[in-house]
């Protein structure tokens, strides 16, 4: 998938709808993989932009056109070679003289080769296939039959129609393994046609390929087409390692500098087996401490975690210790030399993954979950108007019935007003002058 990101702290100009369509259609069309997504943020003419193609794991830097791989460098497509070959057709006598000449050849593997049954597949004068992620996924799947500077031999050579296949240290597949599977005997009593011996199959397979028919070769055109994949040129063990990294990288190792990101391989081919290891653990990481050196000389702590120098620390008498812990090597393998640390550049932006360690010191807590939207906002969170008074509770009101309070012994207010007769009923007869209260007159 290719997708365009602006650095941080810009902002994005506004785009046209229609532009903006019309720009992710014909990215689209360009697209490697058939199916892309491509989203433009621009930021201006002079803001830089990073493309990302997740088929091929290629990183393109919009403003430069430097392409900035996520694999290692020896993973990668190689540069075609400019062999020139002949129209004319393969005979019987070259094909034997080829055989001859490169069977049990011996040369340095220039990159990583994996084992498995299909191999690594090398156009003439062309690309290599798989290469990039895929190359990687293989070669982590199936494992390697050889490093980068080890030797490997041509056990076998086989040339067929339009290619040719290289068997690298006895090849990925065990000898008849097809009559491995078949048995021999009379009634009950079967035995295997072939006795197998247990080991595994620790080779690779090559295959040169061409494009319609195998033209008149030699053997050191053959040699030629094979040189970004393995040399067979005389060298020593430390040159044919050195000689498949970049030349920053080879300088250090040959002037026996160790830097931080180095893989163990190279602290060896440099520095050589160390005069002292331990074994420590910092927190929840073990790591392994490499010594070199002893007092009065300088002494060198190299610090390893699994297969990478993690850390450098240089030792002088009477002096403080250096410290390095920056890798300088990954950019190396990666990109055209440039650090893949961007903790200088103001328009990058680094993102971590997995659980991120704050410190308590200098770092806020994070903030709690919340089943908020994006931007949206609570009436809680309006700010308040006016000022806020004391609640006043209504006062009581009295009783309709005048003698309802009688019995507890609570007294009317002073301002009550009487109650008023209701209409509707007969009123009591007024007492005559000299009889009692509650006395009533005969009929």
């Amino acid at each position: 998938m290719n997708g365009q990101f602006p650095p941080q702290g810009t902002r994005p100009a506004p785009t046209p709808p229609a532009a903006a369509s019309a720009s992710c259609r014909n990215r689209l069309r360009r697209a490697a993989c058939g199916c892309a997504v491509a989203a433009l943020l621009a930021a201006g003419a002079a803001s830089a932009q990073i493309t990302i193609n997740s088929k091929t794991g290629a990183v393109t830097n919009g403003a430069t056109g430097q392409t900035i791989n996520t694999v290692d460098r020896r993973y990668q497509q190689i540069v075609p070679t400019h062999v020139p070959l002949t129209k004319s057709e393969l005979d019987a006598k070259t094909r034997l003289e080829l055989i001859r000449l490169l069977d049990a050849e011996q040369g340095f593997a220039m990159r990583p080769l994996p084992r498995g049954h299909k191999g690594l597949t090398l156009q003439a004068n062309g690309k290599l296939e798989p290469f990039g992620e895929a190359y990687l996924d293989m070669a982590t799947a199936e494992g390697l039959a050889a490093k980068p500077g080890d030797r490997v031999v041509l056990t076998d050579v086989k040339i067929e129609h339009s290619h040719i296949v290289f068997e690298l240290n006895g090849g990925p597949d065990l000898k008849h393994r097809i009559l491995r599977h078949v048995e021999i005997g009379v009634g009950p009593e079967m035995n295997p046609a072939v006795q197998g011996t247990g080991d595994e199959a620790l080779g690779a397979r090559l295959t040169l390929s061409f494009e319609n028919h195998l033209p008149e070769l030699t053997g050191a055109e053959v040699k030629a087409l094979l040189a970004p994949l393995i040399s067979f040129d005389v060298k020593t063990p430390i040159q044919a390692f050195t000689d498949t990294l970049p030349t920053k990288l080879k300088e250090a190792i040959l002037n026996h500098h160790v830097l931080v990101g180095m893989s163990t391989d190279m602290v060896i081919f440099a520095k050589g087996q160390p005069d002292g290891k331990s074994r420590e653990l910092e927190g929840q990481m073990p790591f392994e401490e490499w010594i070199y050196g002893k007092p009065p000389q300088d002494v060198q702590f190299v610090r390893i975690n699994g297969n990478r120098v993690i850390r450098l620390e240089v030792a002088k008498v009477g002096e403080t210790p250096v410290i390095f812990t920056r890798d300088e090597v990954t950019g190396l393998m990666r990109t055209d030399g440039t650090a893949l640390d961007p903790a200088g550049d103001p328009n990058t932006r680094i993102t971590k993954e997995g659980d991120v360690e704050r410190n308590p010191d200098t770092q806020a807590p994070a903030a709690p979950p919340s089943l908020r939207q994006p931007g949206e906002k609570l009436p809680a969170d309006k700010p308040q108007t006016g000022v806020m008074k004391p609640v006043q509770f209504p006062k009581p009101k009295p009783e309709a019935q005048p003698d309802a309070n009688s019995d507890s012994g609570a007294q009317p207010p002073a301002n009550a007003q009487p109650p008023v007769p209701d209409a509707s009923q007969p009123s009591p007869p007024k007492p005559q002058p000299g009889q009692p209260d509650g006395a009533t007159l005969p009929d």
